[in-house]
């Protein structure tokens, strides 16, 4: 054989061949007895499972490949799978159900490679959002021992290290956003961080975790309200910043919901005896005294623009709605919030279910009024107005309200009704 035949047999063997093998480069996840069993269990979900496990199998059912979430057509190591992941991960630990650990590692095994690289990924974008994903990592990598595991997660934490900040010392939000702290980043970011720190006794890095926290509130926070604006940038040369602040213009919902979910999940982390652990309370109890003021007295909701319910082309709106409710009920459980905001909380998650939740003849559940995505600059641009955010697509079946939507159920279902 010539040496040119020979390279293209070669060539062929390396990369051709294992896509007509089965399982090579698929998007399979290499559990058909899983997908059996998804099947099985969801012909029809049950109305007498709790509502945590009646979601968790509707997106199941949804989605019998874990990557599918989100509408995707093709794998994605995205912050939106990372929430349904975790979501999914939770309701095993608290049910023991190998079905829901399965699935939620059946998304790990698609995504993360043998030799810990993760697909669909590229460090040196510098985007925060990648890191969420890798939160539901930790359980897996403790459950199992896989070694790509901790590759990956030690990838994710390298990002970190090298993420750009401000002149104050806040991450941005991606490279290609310069100077910017969104309130949805702190999610994005903080509690894989506060969780790696915990894990490996990293006791310094809290000091900067509190700090990323304390500055978006130092620069965020309405006096007013008390409200949280959407997104900050210290150069103050986006369309979007005012020019003396550098703050968008408007308190979006879910930005918010971001911000609280973030504080309640980082206090699991954080010592008890670090000295900015109280002042994280403290922003969590102001920021949801702010968001509870702002509750539409009816229906128990919040709206997709929060203090602007009168006006026109504004609509209550589910994933924020889900996201506020969680942070509620969760820092009541832990003690960070007062008992009164269980009872604001129930209001909210009964306005969930009686508003936003429908459920077909096969016990399949669907979450309604989700708002499908918003943010700020890029193209097309996007100004921050409030009638950029009152027009942006709605739809149902968002992972940004499924996955909140889960995790306060599961907060419900899990801890007594009083605790004194």
């Amino acid at each position: 054989m010539k040496q040119k035949e020979r390279y293209m047999f070669r060539l062929f063997i390396l990369v051709f061949l294992p896509l007509l093998l089965p399982g090579g480069f698929s998007c399979t996840n290499h559990q058909p007895g899983m997908q059996d069993s998804i099947k099985a269990m969801t012909v029809n979900i049950p109305e007498e499972l709790p509502w945590s496990e009646r979601m968790a199998l509707s997106i199941m059912k949804r989605c019998p490949e874990a990557w599918m979430n989100d509408f995707s057509e093709k794998p994605r190591w995205s912050y939106t799978h990372g929430l349904i992941m975790l979501s999914i991960l939770k309701t095993w630990e608290a049910t023991d159900k190998r079905i829901y650990l399965d699935y939620a590692k059946s998304y790990a095994d698609t995504m993360i490679l043998p030799d810990g690289t993760i697909r669909d990924y590229e460090l040196d974008e510098f985007n925060i959002d990648h890191i969420n994903p890798g939160k539901f990592l930790f359980t897996l990598y403790e459950e199992t021992g896989q070694e790509n595991y901790r590759k990956a997660i030690a990838t994710l934490k390298r990002q970190l290290d090298w993420q750009p900040r401000n002149k104050d010392g806040g991450f941005w939000h991606k490279l290609k956003y310069p100077w910017q702290m969104w309130l949805d980043g702190l999610y994005m970011g903080e509690p894989f961080y506060a969780e790696h720190a915990m894990r490996n006794n990293s006791t310094k890095e809290f000091d900067d975790i509190a700090h990323q926290f304390i500055l978006m509130e130092e620069h965020a926070r309405d006096p007013q309200t008390g409200l949280l604006y959407h997104g900050w940038d210290q150069s103050r040369v986006q369309r979007w910043s005012d020019p003396e602040t550098g703050l968008s213009r408007h308190f979006w919902g879910r930005a918010v919901g971001w911000y609280v979910m973030a504080l309640v999940d980082v206090l699991d982390f954080f010592p008890e005896n670090h000295p900015q652990r109280e002042e994280l309370i403290a922003i969590l109890n102001r920021a949801l005294d702010a968001v509870a003021k702002v509750q539409d007295e009816e229906t128990g909701l919040w709206h997709q623009v929060l203090d602007q319910g009168d006006r026109e082309g504004n609509y209550l709106e589910s994933t924020a709605s889900c996201m506020f409710t969680y942070a509620m009920i969760k820092g009541v459980n832990n003690r960070y919030l007062d008992e009164k905001y269980r009872a604001i909380a129930q209001k909210s998650y009964d306005g969930i279910l009686r508003h936003f939740i429908a459920v077909d003849d096969t016990g399949e559940v669907e979450l309604k009024m989700c708002c499908s995505v918003a943010g700020l600059g890029g193209k097309p641009y996007r100004d921050g107005s409030f009638d950029y955010y009152i027009n942006e697509p709605v739809r149902s079946n968002d992972p940004k309200g499924m996955g909140p939507f889960i995790l306060a159920s599961l907060e419900f279902e899990h801890t007594p009704a009083i605790k004194n």
